[in-house]
């Protein structure tokens, strides 16, 4: 039995930002990796395909994950494995960012697209080199009918990149379907992607030994840009990004601006890259594919990582201090900035920066996949229902076999508020410090990092008891934590919601004590309300800007 679950969103996801870290790399030993959903408008929640049997004859209808439009339908597999969010029960997970690419290869005659392509691949693949053979064994079957995309593919032991294109509708072009390319990631590297393709060069020097490849593309990559006429050299300097999609101003500053920060944050000497991130020269030196660390990775880091917003670089949004110039934080100095990325002032073209960080994500992941456990233990997918620096990313075991209440549809949809769902919740929350962020924003991060620490610290005993249990009293007591941890997080979340409007009604703020509660006269009342005022920096420019009008006169 298969249960299907789509978004209910006409929105394109396709700003979407996933890092990588080899096994080497961290700090455990696990292959890490996250990812973030920046959907616009989209309502999504954690998706689950139970493991199934299927007979012979049986099909599977494919729906556009973007649309939900009927796409076509496909045999089924005979077996098909459990799937929780973006993560199967062998610890193999999938995830994406759209870069676009040549508009004319789309195939419209493809029914299967990279939504679709993901959750197949997830439950039919045991590793990370299965699911990608499956991915592209499908779309050279059935047509691939998304726009140009980056995945990531890894399982306890390895890390993939993969780059994929159609080959139009036009079969006279080409009998092939699709143009490809996958790239392990050196075990001791990080790796990422923001919607800009990343892949160069990748002809390997020497031959590859049979299952042991470090790289896989399809045999029509190179000749297909040369019958359109888009390439005319060796085969070995033959680049996939510049032949199907070349990084423009946009592709570097508002995409591989994001990948150059998580790079910056964890690796030496990124500074060379800035004028590559800036996009300004079209000469810059182009930023690597992949850089050692200079420290090992944990979860907690590359979580860290997603809730960026390029602090202390020259793409900084989070301090309006440093720029007086830059008024788009508003009077709280908000580290985010309204859509869409482009505007025009008089004619001329302007752009926001982009962090990692931003208020239109719909869900978020960082995996955690350990070969040294039982699969069923290795595979920990930490999910949040909305921006990654707004949200409590919670354990979701790989075996789950049911999602928690609060990440499933039920009840709720994108435009049906509910307060049993953790989208809406965690978006009411958001929405309330949004705009008076340095004066919310405090309380939303204590209860955020308490709640993760609480996670971690009970994480290695969880994982004891689990390893006590076998089979399926294994499975049932992982599912029940994961649930449980889930319905505790929107509990806590609808408590900071009423704490928020109490302690920051109408822009005052109402004393607290070193607990948290809310001081009391002795009267029984509440103490009298603070009055902050506006923020220091916020106040000075306001003043130089407003010349003498605001000047109190002299008595």
């Amino acid at each position: 039995m298969t249960v299907v679950s789509f978004t209910l969103t006409v929105q394109r996801s396709t700003a979407c930002t996933n890092f990588i870290v080899g096994k080497k790399a961290s700090a455990d030993g696990s292959v890490i990796c996250s990812y973030n959903a920046d959907s616009y408008g989209a309502f999504m929640y954690l998706y689950h395909y139970p493991a199934g049997k299927h007979q012979p004859g049986e099909m599977r209808k494919i729906y556009e994950w973007d649309t939900n439009k009927y796409l076509g339908e496909i045999p089924e597999a005979p077996e098909t494995y459990n799937v929780i969010g973006n993560i199967n029960e062998w610890q193999v997970t999938i995830g994406e960012t759209t870069f676009g690419g040549r508009e004319e290869m789309v195939d419209s005659t493809g029914i299967i697209d990279y939504g679709s392509l993901i959750y197949i691949a997830l439950q039919r693949a045991k590793t990370a080199r299965e699911a990608i053979t499956v991915m592209t064994t499908l779309v050279e079957q059935y047509g691939y009918c998304s726009e140009g995309e980056t995945f990531t593919i890894c399982d306890p032991n390895e890390a993939w990149i993969m780059e994929m294109m159609g080959c139009a509708a036009d079969r006279t072009v080409s009998k092939e379907r699709t143009v490809w390319v996958a790239m392990r990631v050196p075990d001791d590297m990080i790796c990422g992607h923001a919607n800009q393709s990343r892949i160069t060069t990748f002809m390997p020097a020497k031959k590859q030994k049979k299952g042991q490849e470090t790289v896989l593309w399809s045999k029509n990559v190179v000749s297909y840009a040369r019958k359109m006429g888009w390439y005319s050299g060796n085969d070995a300097d033959f680049s996939y990004n510049a032949a199907y999609a070349k990084p423009d101003f946009s592709g570097r500053r508002i995409c591989d601006a994001r990948v150059w920060q998580f790079f910056r944050r964890y690796a030496d000497g990124m500074d060379r890259y800035i004028p590559w991130a800036e996009g300004r020269d079209a000469d810059a030196e182009p930023m690597p594919l992949w850089v050692k660390p200079n420290c090992l990775l944990t979860v907690q880091d590359v979580q860290a990582a997603m809730r960026d917003h390029f602090e202390g670089t020259p793409f900084d949004v989070s301090d309006q201090s440093a720029d007086k110039s830059d008024i788009g934080g508003g009077i709280w100095q908000m580290p985010y900035r309204v859509t869409p990325l482009y505007f025009e002032v008089d004619g001329k073209k302007c752009f926001n920066e982009r962090p990692t960080s931003t208020q239109q994500t719909a869900w978020s992941f960082v995996s955690q996949m350990r070969s040294w456990l039982p699969r069923e233990i290795g595979g920990c997918f930490w999910f949040g229902n909305d921006d990654c620096n707004m949200v409590a990313y919670t354990p979701v075991y790989c075996c789950a076999t049911r999602q928690p209440d609060c990440y499933s549809g039920k009840g709720a949809d994108d435009v049906t508020f509910s307060m049993d769902n953790a989208f809406w919740v965690e978006n009411w929350v958001s929405n309330m410090v949004y705009p008076r962020y340095s004066a919310l924003f405090p309380d939303l991060r204590q209860v955020r990092d308490s709640l993760e620490s609480s996670y971690f610290f009970v994480q290695n005993g969880i994982e004891q008891t689990a390893l006590a249990k076998e089979g399926a009293d294994r499975v049932d007591f992982l599912t029940k934590y994961t649930c449980m941890q889930a319905d505790k997080m929107i509990q806590r979340w609808r408590q900071l919601a009423t704490y928020l409007i109490v302690r920051h009604n109408d822009m005052a703020v109402r004393p607290v004590d070193e607990k948290g509660n809310f001081k009391r006269s002795k009267y029984g009342l509440g103490e009298r309300v603070q009055r902050p005022g506006y923020p220091e920096a916020y106040r000075r420019e306001l003043v130089n800007r407003t010349g003498s009008k605001l000047l109190k006169p002299e008595e």
